[in-house]
Formats: C-alpha cells, sequence, structure tokens
C-alpha cells in the first residue's frame, strides 16, 4: 500500500495534525477560561485527534509519512497533557486511542510481512507515548503529593488547634460553671463568699482567654506560636490549688523535685495535659468526690503520674475513655509518641485512677 499525492490525499494527510495544532492552540490562546480548565477539558480532543490519525494511516489512500510524524509528535504533546491535567475518568477513553495511533501508523508501510518485525517496529513507536505519559504523570504526581501533605498539616493542624481548647479552654470553663453555681447558692445567705467565687470566675476566664489567644497564634505559623511555651509540671501546683477552691473535692499534689529536672519540656506539657484532663473528668463525671490526688513518681527510666479520687465518674466518662474523642484517647496517643502509656479504669471502693508512664531521662549523678 504506497503512499498518495493530490490536493484530496494532502488535505486528507493533514486533518489529524490541524485537529491536534487547533486543539493545543485553543488550549493555551483562548482568554474565555483559565488555561489550566482548557488544558483538562483536551481529552475529549485527543481521542479524536487519534481517531482521525488511525482512520488516515490505514485508509486506501494516504498522504506522505511527513504528515503522520508530525502528527505523531502533535499526538505525544496531547498525550503529556491530558496526562499532566485531565481527570482521571478521562484518561481511560483519551490515552489508549492515542496510544494506538502513534504505535500503529508505520505500519501499514511495512512492505514485508514478517509479523516479529511489525512487533518491533510498534514497541520502537510506543516509546514516545510512554516517555509522553511519563512526562505528564510526574508533575502530576507530585502535584497530588503536595495537595495530599497539604491536607495533612491542614488536619495537623486542626486538631492540635482542637486539643488545645478542649485541654485547656474546657478545664476552665468547666471551673466558671462550677464557681458561677455555687455563686448563685450563696449570694443571698454569703455575699463574701460569693465575691470570692466571682474572684475566682475572673481568674479562669482570664486563663481562658489565654489559652484561646496561645491557640490563635498558632494559626499565624509555628514561630508565633513558639513565642509562649505551653505549661509544663512546673504549673502543676498553682492548678491544683485553684481546682481545689473552685469545688468540694480536694486536691492534693505529690511533685517531687527531681521529676521537673528529668522530664523533657515535651513530655512535661504533655503530663500536664494529663493532669488537666484527669482534674477535669472529676469535676464534670464526679462532682461528688471528697478527696483526688496527683502523684508523679519517678523511676530509672520513666515518671509515672497517677490521678485517682475516691469515686467513681459515672459512666458518661467511661464510655468517653473507649471512644475516639478528643479527651483520653486523644492524650493516649500524646503519651504513646513519646513512648509512654495511658491508661484509665476503676480504682478500689468505686473510686477511679488515671495512670500514665512517660520517659524520663536518667538521674544525674552527683559530683563530689
Amino acid at each position: 500500500m504506497g503512499e498518495s499525492t493530490g490536493p484530496a490525499v494532502m488535505a486528507l494527510g493533514a486533518l489529524p495534525s490541524l485537529a491536534a495544532a487547533g486543539s493545543l492552540v485553543w488550549a493555551v490562546a483562548c482568554r474565555r477560561t483559565g488555561v489550566r480548565q482548557r488544558l483538562a477539558r483536551l481529552a475529549r480532543p485527543t481521542a479524536v485527534c487519534a481517531a482521525l490519525s488511525l482512520i488516515t494511516s490505514f485508509a486506501p489512500l494516504r498522504a506522505g509519512s511527513g504528515w503522520k510524524l508530525a502528527e505523531v509528535a502533535l499526538l505525544s504533546l496531547l498525550v503529556a497533557v491530558v496526562t499532566r491535567w485531565s481527570r482521571e475518568d478521562h484518561l481511560a477513553w483519551a490515552l489508549p486511542p492515542a496510544a494506538l495511533a502513534v504505535t500503529l501508523w508505520p505500519l501499514p508501510l511495512v512492505t514485508g510481512d514478517s509479523f516479529l518485525e511489525s512487533i518491533g517496529i510498534g514497541t520502537f513507536w510506543l516509546l514516545p507515548v510512554a516517555a509522553a505519559v511519563a512526562a505528564g504523570a510526574y508533575p502530576r504526581r507530585q502535584e497530588l503529593r503536595r495537595r495530599r501533605a497539604v491536607a495533612e498539616a491542614r488536619s495537623a493542624q486542626r486538631l492540635q488547634l482542637s486539643r488545645d481548647l478542649h485541654d485547656f479552654v474546657a478545664h476552665d470553663i468547666s471551673g466558671i460553671v462550677v464557681q458561677a453555681q455555687a455563686a448563685r447558692f450563696v449570694a443571698a445567705t454569703d455575699p463574701a463568699h460569693a465575691v470570692l467565687a466571682l474572684e475566682r470566675i475572673e481568674k479562669a476566664g482570664l486563663s481562658a482567654l489565654a489559652a484561646m489567644d496561645r491557640t490563635v497564634r498558632m494559626l499565624h505559623g509555628p514561630e508565633a506560636a513558639a513565642t509562649e511555651p505551653l505549661p509544663d509540671v512546673s504549673h502543676l501546683r498553682p492548678l491544683v490549688e485553684n481546682f481545689t477552691a473552685a469545688g468540694a473535692t480536694e486536691a492534693h499534689l505529690d511533685l517531687p523535685h527531681p521529676v521537673t529536672e528529668r522530664l523533657s519540656r515535651e513530655a512535661g506539657s504533655v503530663a500536664y495535659r494529663i493532669v488537666v484532663e484527669g482534674l477535669t473528668n472529676i469535676r464534670r463525671h464526679a462532682p461528688d468526690a471528697s478527696r483526688a490526688t496527683v502523684a508523679f513518681t519517678p523511676t530509672a527510666t520513666t515518671v509515672e503520674l497517677r490521678i485517682t479520687n475516691d469515686r467513681g465518674a459515672g459512666p458518661s466518662a467511661r464510655r468517653a475513655s473507649r471512644s475516639g474523642g478528643l479527651g483520653l484517647p486523644a492524650l493516649t496517643e500524646h503519651a504513646q509518641a513519646l513512648g509512654g502509656t495511658l491508661t484509665a479504669g476503676p480504682h478500689r471502693d468505686g473510686g477511679w485512677q488515671l495512670t500514665a508512664v512517660l520517659p524520663a531521662a536518667p538521674p544525674k549523678e552527683k559530683t563530689p
């Protein structure tokens, strides 16, 4: 089957090339929509151009191979653009016909009848298609990875913000509620006690505002958030004292001095969050508890933290400890990330205990 000449044959041979070139020019030069949106719509024109190329390749009258080489170049460019910008569901019906058009175009020119020779030629012309797909797939994959990284970073930031609001603001808000309830009942009979309750409400409100300000600063980037470190175990004593003053539960803190030296800043912040969560749960789920204890016990390689109360938390606290909410499950993830553990469960006669084991640096040897 030889090549033919003549105006009609030349026009037929140039048709796929002109269609492919026109599609690319339309995608780049048209100003009605964005370039990326138009490039993403080239899947259908690519399939049409590939179909025209296949028809002209196997037509009884064919133009010279020069037009076919131009078609191959333009179709390869379209394959790269479609692979880069088109939707995944469009790739399934745009790339196969384009690959066939590029791969099969020289077969009608083969004069011999060797099947292996045809396979070799087709395989050789499949290489431009593979190169075009790779050229479009690599930036597409990089863009997908970048989007996933951004989504994961945003999700982690939202999770951190929600944890900060839960761990710190919720504790202060629960204290405000308790003090407001107490002040409402004693306002008429004991105005002095009501005034103290209002002072504690003010203090808890300022603490909640400070926690919210710190959380908002995180939205401006890690540099802004790092200007004020998170509370650690050195801030536990006023926390426990305020908890005792705010309600009927008397809390005691057992914090040996070596603990503050052996916990890293991150581990100390996690320990502070655990204590806040434990005291908040006691206030919410065991308001009739008369005594709570926060005790730190250092060992050779760890620091054990136990928060106990003499009356157990209610069913809602038990469900919360087993669910995937923002409280204990989130703190368990924090502890595990540091190489520690966190558990919660009943303790003695109806009590409740929260136990955390955090890694610690070995004790420093005293120099003589």
